[in-house]
């Protein structure tokens, strides 16, 4: 029976994951599953077929050790999925950059170095919008993302300039459908589509991940917004096992790429009954 690795984190207890549902359909392949958090002091990568990157939801604390981990990967005999070129493609949200002038669209974005307190104030103005968001360019879960009214708090500036400080942050105008429709991703295993959720914050609140209070629902995206999902990942350096494309319509009813996710999305496979067998079959052939 082969063996592969699930790369996670020391302790899930505070996130919503899905992957027992694919563990128990890869059993069923002949595939055994173990899962190894990426902080383990000395694995022994050689030891599996193949590490697929699942749920490692806390490596934006270290990003540089988390990526001497994946470079121990691939100097094992074991596949990483996704590749290690990917993850350093799409570690850095610079990635934005380069989908744009591909054509395309985007979140409008524009990026800052060590923005002072000064430079964030005066964001709004350069959309003449009434927020924006904030955001570092190396980032998961939503943490350290800042929501800047205009004429913000002094507190909540001075919060966002310690985070991003010595750093580089992403910042973009706050799209209102984030609140009053959802945020839309949309799952694909190699290349093609196989199912979406619509995520929608809690009251009060912009943030749409689980843990932070959003509302999950499956649905049928149109079939321009897969199109356009489809179109992004053909930027992507290297063929993708899982991928997973976060939308957002604009003001014009556009749909506009929020970030792709490459390296540990949240497949959401409880909201589509065959997501998981799909999943699974994926990953044998990739044994």
């Amino acid at each position: 029976m082969p063996q592969i690795a699930f790369l996670t984190m020391d302790s899930l207890a505070d996130f919503v994951a899905y992957d027992h549902l694919v563990v128990e359909e890869l059993r069923q392949s002949g595939v055994s599953v173990q899962e190894v958090s990426w902080r383990h002091p000395a694995p022994n990568w050689s030891q599996y077929a193949a590490v697929v990157i699942r749920s490692p939801w806390d490596y934006q604390s270290d990003p540089q050790a988390f990526l001497q981990v994946l470079e121990q990967i691939e100097l094992s005999s074991a596949r990483l999925l996704n590749s290690l070129a990917t993850v350093r493609w799409n570690i850095r949200k610079s990635y934005l950059r380069e989908l744009e002038t591909a054509g395309h669209t985007i979140v409008p974005t524009i990026w800052l170095q060590s923005p002072t307190a000064a430079e964030l104030a005066q964001l709004p103005d350069h959309w003449n919008c009434a927020e924006t968001v904030v955001k570092p360019i190396v980032g998961a879960n939503a943490d350290n993302a800042f929501r800047l009214p205009r004429n913000p708090a002094p507190e909540l500036l001075q919060q966002a300039v310690a985070a991003f400080k010595q750093t580089t942050a992403l910042a973009q105008p706050f799209i209102s459908s984030v609140t009053a429709l959802g945020e839309y991703s949309l799952i694909f295993f190699e290349g093609q589509f196989s199912h979406a959720v619509l995520k929608t914050p809690a009251a009060g609140d912009f943030r749409v991940q689980e843990e932070h209070g959003g509302i999950i629902q499956a649905i049928q995206p149109p079939p321009e917004m897969i199109a356009c999902a489809e179109r992004s990942l053909q930027s992507c350096p290297q063929p993708l096992l899982y991928a997973r494309v976060d939308l957002v319509l604009l003001p014009d009813g556009q749909p506009a790429i929020m970030e792709i996710e490459l390296i540990e999305p949240s497949l959401y496979l409880s909201f589509d009954p065959q997501s998981a067998t799909r999943f699974a079959t994926s990953v044998v052939r990739h044994l």
